[in-house]
């Protein structure tokens, strides 16, 4: 007798404990609806914020402002629309499985805080992003399995009706909704820049959190114009609503290969442990679309980054300069985050210390001409994610004999080019200072020394002459590269079937601009810079369209004819 009540006691302990694991799941699924809708508050805030902006710049000198606001408007409603359809299908999953377990009338009103009622608040049309708010600690058959696999399609744990509400309902729309979101955010044009994206394919499988990284990255940018300084933004996002779409699964001892996600969270999963990972996927939508919308509100204005400090910066044009000669300063504001450091990476030198947002290095000068001091520096934003930008400057090195020479626009002499060089020497006494190049003088042109000069393989000779107040001859010289005038590169990829025009630069050289002169396509000349319509009637959408381009530079009396092709949109 004393057996069997031992043996009862311990069944009652064991059902004791079941119970607390399920309350657990019904505080867990609380946390997770408040945890959603704090995310959709965060983005309907930063929406907002556009909204008001919008409405305040008013001004004739502000059309510009106006457009880019009215697009990120636009980009963050069409991902409204997208996250809508993964919210409403997974609402409506749940409430299936309430409804088939026989605790939720059909037609079941919204009853705020009314304990014994499940529905506290049903799902509104006209608040398409809010959830419904469900009471599940009224929720009676906590811990039954059934109805969750057999309403969601869940027939054995590898068995999954690829037709039933767990796959067409609520997986495909959630992985569309992660392509999507990628596709809208990363799709635009500011600055005279557009940027595409066109996510072919997709990732969901991966080693680890590196791998995954890697793997969005590739995918992301394979085959699409992404703007670099958002790349990390994006595969964060993406990743973010990455799960492992199969994997192994133990089960009773043995391990099964290639389940389905859907069959490693439902199968045999308790209604209340089911009901949380549903909402679970609604936080997730609403998340990555608040970091979605912040990251195209970023455009617009700095609300993505925090400053709690401004200090006067001001920066010399030149490192060293002669005395009478006139140089200019570079004066701005540099606001930061004293609570945010700057981190470095692929740095020179060595880091003494980051102190009051400035990182301090320290480097021995080496070289015979201007050192050239590169590197990357990084900070994090209000979410977190590392914003990373490469930086360089550069110092002349003084000679021995108290002397330097500089290039301004570049660390080498182009050929057909009027290269601007700087020569100072050192010393009160010196009188006059010229210039040459291979023994050919160098005519002064304000504050630069002008060199002229043929390709050739050899280096050239900059020397700098230097007389004294008693006329005696102080010289001193350096070598330096020669290099071919760099060609101009045309920015149009893709036009419409009706033409268009094209443009062309010089890609890091701002100091030239560049010129479409002709445009060549199948042996017809078309003078100017615009393509017309009769050039391309031809051709359907897809196509790709090849041509000569006759380039000039302005500033320099050099012409270019580059191949070139376009994509017909």
């Amino acid at each position: 007798m004393i057996s069997m009540m031992y043996i009862v006691l311990t069944a009652l302990l064991a059902l004791n404990v079941s119970k607390q694991i399920l309350d657990a799941f019904v505080a867990i699924e609380a946390n997770i609806q408040k945890g959603a809708l704090t995310q959709l508050q965060r983005g309907d805030e930063l929406k907002s914020d556009l909204t008001s902006e919008l409405a305040s710049s008013t001004g004739a000198d502000e059309a510009e402002k106006r457009k880019k606001i009215q697009n990120a408007l636009n980009s963050i409603a069409e991902i409204d629309k997208e996250a809508q359809t993964v919210i409403k299908n997974v609402d409506d999953a749940k409430l299936l499985l309430l409804e088939k377990l026989g605790e939720l009338e059909p037609n079941a009103k919204g009853t705020p805080d009314n304990k014994d009622k499940i529905l506290w608040v049903k799902y509104n049309k006209n608040q398409p992003l809010l959830p419904s708010k469900l009471n599940l600690t009224a929720l009676q058959a906590k811990d039954e399995f059934d109805t969750p696999m057999r309403e969601l399609g869940i027939k054995e744990l590898a068995d999954i009706d690829k037709n039933g509400v767990g796959m067409s309902k609520v997986w495909m729309p959630y992985k569309n909704y992660r392509k999507r979101l990628i596709e809208i955010c990363g799709t635009y044009s500011a600055n005279d820049k557009s940027y595409t994206v066109k996510i072919n394919g997709s990732v969901d499988k991966f080693k680890d959190n590196k791998d995954l990284e890697k793997s969005v990255n590739k995918l992301i940018t394979s085959g699409n114009k992404v703007d670099e300084s958002e790349l990390p933004e994006l595969v964060t996002i993406y990743s973010e609503l990455t799960k492992m779409e199969l994997d192994k699964y133990g089960h009773d001892g043995d391990v099964t290969e290639n389940v389905h996600w859907l069959g490693r969270t439902f199968y045999h999963a308790p209604m209340i442990a089911a009901l949380a990972s549903l909402s679970t996927l609604q936080f997730e939508v609403l998340a990555a679309r608040a970091k979605a919308v912040a990251l195209i509100k970023s455009r617009i204005s700095t609300g993505e980054y925090s400053f709690n400090k401004i200090e006067a910066f001001a920066r010399p044009s030149v490192a060293v300069i002669e005395s009478g000669q006139k140089f200019e300063v570079y004066v701005s504001m540099a606001a930061y985050d004293t609570d945010k450091p700057p981190t470095l990476k692929d740095y020179q030198g060595t880091l003494k210390g980051v102190k009051d947002g400035v990182a301090t290095l320290e480097m021995t000068a080496s070289g015979s001409s201007e050192m050239k001091i590169r590197g990357t520096v990084g900070i994090a934003n209000k979410f977190g994610t590392m914003k990373w930008l490469n930086y360089e400057t550069g110092v002349f090195i003084a000679q021995k004999s108290g002397g330097s020479i500089g290039f301004p626009d570049a660390a080498c002499l182009y050929e057909g080019w009027p290269n601007k060089v700087t020569a100072s020497i050192g010393g009160s006494d010196v009188v006059s200072v010229s210039v040459s190049v291979d023994g050919r003088p160098c005519s002064k042109q304000g504050e630069y020394y002008i060199a002229n000069v043929a390709l050739k393989a050899a280096p050239s000779t900059v020397t700098v002459t230097g007389r004294t107040k008693d006329n005696k001859s102080v010289t001193f010289s350096q070598s330096v590269k020669v290099r071919p005038f760099p060609k101009p590169e045309i920015n149009e990829t893709r036009l419409p079937k009706t033409g268009g025009q094209l443009t062309a630069k010089f890609e890091n050289f701002g100091t030239v601009g560049a010129r479409v002169d002709k445009i060549k396509i199948n042996g017809v000349s078309y003078p100017g810079n615009r393509i017309p319509n009769t050039a391309l009637r031809q051709y359907s959408s897809g196509n790709s369209v090849g041509m000569d381009v006759t380039i000039s530079g302005v500033g320099v009396n050099k012409t270019w004819t580059r191949p070139h092709s376009i994509t017909i949109q």
